[in-house]
């Protein structure tokens, strides 16, 4: 058999030679009586293809260290089992819940309907007002969710356009641009807050646990560094789509009444509307001014600072806390704003992989796989801070466009951490960009949800994708890498 036979033989079978391979390595190492550091290798080695190439689902594979690491002498369950639920995790949940109710309620189409028709409704009028109204909403709730619903009212102006105009070439051009201005802002609006995408999450978490010694990261010290990033990287998602897309089309503005028929379908604002609002509001308020914020010689003290014992206080106390208020507070008709139905659509299998990624940082810091993998990355320290960081940023925009984003930062952010602590390169230095990066993926319908949802409106071509996206993806690459070298150690001084 030839090489390329064998290359189409894995092609077409490769997650059962994955799967196979993968169990044949941890009964190695636990029949041969293998080293916890050697196993750990293994285990990490075996989660990081399984992930890459969803052998299992994600949230499948993330639960092996429950049962390999007891088992390999690794670390007890007792020890790794409250991992998998953390704080963080309770940020998630509790945001998440928020965010459902906003659902629930309509509240997400009116504030995304004002902002639409703010900005008119010119082609490139509309596209902005899409962009920015998905990214705020994104910045707070499930990017494939704000994209769902953005989408719904995309569609209903495109079909506007298509009555009034037909369904030629302009009318088409727009269309695949509006379908992609609201994927891509879907998912740069999540790099503003630490709730906005998982990598953010994560990343908070396994730099916890990695440095302790470190101050604590919460919401208002990621929104003030991620914001800025943010709003660039709208602009520039925005610049390429007008200018490779928009300036030159020849399609004539759209009447308003499209979206005052949008708004009017929605009726007036509820009772329920407007209770909802008022948590979102109060949540936002108090994860950003929880801890005390200097500006100068400004000081505007925390709330926290008023409890007994401030330290017991956290972002996900907050998320939490409105949550339950949700669950507390009746409707007119009955009933209370969200009832237990909310639990069936958390998605616990996103929070088993959050906690797959912790117990894989935890094990390989415990074993010392981490400071063996530093060591091996001592010549780094020689090497220019901008090409690291260039070259990181690229190459994690380009991993999650093959591979889920989550799954990515999970793998890659240890072993940033284990590379900072034996290069003595600060480790945000690494971990910041690698975590902005891996919502970098803007080519492919597979790299993520939004991508994904916008290619099935089957609006959208591949090929349009991947020549807006591709310079997209380099221009946000430039953008990390700028404010990564030279506003990190500002923000975020050691």
């Amino acid at each position: 058999m030839n090489s390329f036979k064998l290359w189409e033989f894995f092609k077409l079978n490769k997650k059962m030679i994955l799967l196979v391979s993968g169990v044949f390595g941890l009964l190695t190492c636990f029949f041969m009586g293998l080293s916890p550091l050697v196993s750990m290798g293994v285990i990490s080695l075996v989660m990081a293809f399984w992930w890459i190439f969803e052998v299992l689902p994600l949230a499948g594979t993330a639960l092996l260290p429950l049962v390999c690491y007891p088992m390999l002498g690794i670390m007890s369950t007792k020890k790794v089992a409250p991992v998998y639920m953390s704080s963080i995790l309770m940020l998630f949940i509790g945001g998440f819940t928020v965010a459902l109710a906003m659902q629930k309620w309509n509240l997400h189409k009116r504030i995304a309907l004002k902002i639409v028709s703010f900005f008119g409704t010119k082609p490139s009028g509309l596209l902005m007002g899409f962009m920015v109204a998905t990214s705020l909403l994104s910045m707070w709730i499930s990017n494939t969710a704000t994209c769902v619903m953005m989408v719904s009212i995309g569609l209903a102006v495109i079909k506007s356009f298509e009555d009034i105009y037909g369904d030629n070439g302009p009318t088409k051009v727009f269309s695949s641009t509006l379908m992609m201005g609201i994927a891509y802002s879907a998912t740069i609006g999540g790099v503003a807050t630490i709730v906005g995408t998982p990598p953010n999450l994560a990343f908070v978490r396994i730099y916890s646990m990695n440095f302790p010694e470190q101050s604590e990261f919460y919401f208002s010290s990621w929104l003030v560094f991620g914001l800025p990033i943010c709003l660039l990287m709208l602009l520039s998602a925005y610049c390429v789509l007008y200018f490779m897309r928009i300036r030159k089309n020849q399609l004539r503005p759209l009447s308003e009444e499209v979206i005052t028929k949008e708004v009017i379908k929605l009726g007036p604002m509820k009772k329920e509307e407007k209770w909802v609002g008022a948590i979102f509001v109060s949540m936002a308020l108090l994860w950003v001014f929880r801890k005390k914020i200097t500006i100068g010689a400004l000081a505007i003290p925390g709330w926290s600072e008023l409890l007994p014992r401030p330290e017991f206080v956290d972002d996900g106390t907050v998320a939490i806390t409105m949550a339950l208020l949700l669950f507390m507070i009746p409707t007119e008709k009955g009933g209370r704003i969200i009832d237990k139905k909310v639990f069936e659509e958390i998605p616990w299998g996103t929070i088993l992989l959050f906690g797959g990624g912790f117990a894989l940082a935890k094990g390989i810091q415990a074993t010392g796989l981490s400071q063996l993998i530093g060591e091996s990355f001592l010549g780094i320290k020689h090497v220019s801070p901008t090409l690291i960081i260039s070259s990181l940023t690229l190459g994690m925009s380009l991993l999650t466009e093959l591979t889920s984003n989550m799954a990515s930062t999970e793998m890659l952010l240890p072993i940033l951490a284990a590379v900072s602590k034996s290069s003595q390169i600060p480790p945000l230095s690494l971990m910041i960009p690698a975590t902005l990066a891996a919502s970098c993926a803007f080519m492919f319908p597979a790299a993520t949800a939004p991508n994904a949802i916008i290619f099935g409106s089957k609006r959208v071509g591949i090929g349009e994708m991947i020549k807006s996206g591709f310079l997209i993806n380099l221009v946000c690459v430039f953008i990390i890498t700028l404010f990564s070298l030279f506003f990190i150690p500002f923000f975020f001084p050691s």
